[in-house]
């Protein structure tokens, strides 16, 4: 089974509260009204909304996707981490098994937060990826952080 790692870290004037709060606990309400061109709704499948929940995202009309499913595995939210696993969908295509992220909200000192990103490619196979794929996927992923980060800022009384 070839697995591939790939982590980033990203800078935000947002305090860690904020960014778990909107991007982990409430992603399924806010996504879908920021970036409606992407995400039509990201609805509860599975579970309560906690550990072991499936939440399955449909994608707008006309993208080349049609939806994603994900498992929660871990949720902490006293320290602003969450661990979770795409586990099907249109993104898995037939190279990959399985896609799992963790990620954790710090304190960066200056009342911002630092965002520390971790994403392992699970496959039963060897894989390739081309450094174009990563780029897309980053740039996708960064929209949605970068949106949710904007609306923080225009509103801060949200997710306080």
């Amino acid at each position: 089974m070839g697995v591939f790692t790939f982590a980033q870290e990203l800078e935000s004037p947002v305090a860690p509260d904020r960014l778990f709060k909107a991007l982990m606990l409430d992603s399924h309400v806010l996504f879908p009204n920021l970036m409606p061109q992407y995400i039509r709704s990201i609805d509860l499948v599975q579970g309560d909304g906690g550990v072991g929940s499936v939440r399955q995202a449909n994608f707008s009309q006309g993208s080349l996707l049609r939806y994603a499913k994900h498992r929660i595995d871990e949720q902490d939210a006293d320290n602003f981490r969450s661990k979770y696993t795409l586990i099907e969908g249109d993104i898995l295509g037939d190279d990959l098994k399985s896609v799992v992220y963790e990620i954790e909200f710090v304190d960066d000192g200056n009342g911002g937060s630092i965002c520390r990103m971790s994403t392992d490619y699970c496959s039963d196979r060897d894989i390739k990826f081309r450094d174009e794929e990563i780029e897309a996927g980053k740039d996708k992923a960064m929209e949605l952080y970068r949106a949710v980060e904007a609306y923080l800022l225009a509103n801060p009384t949200a997710y306080t």
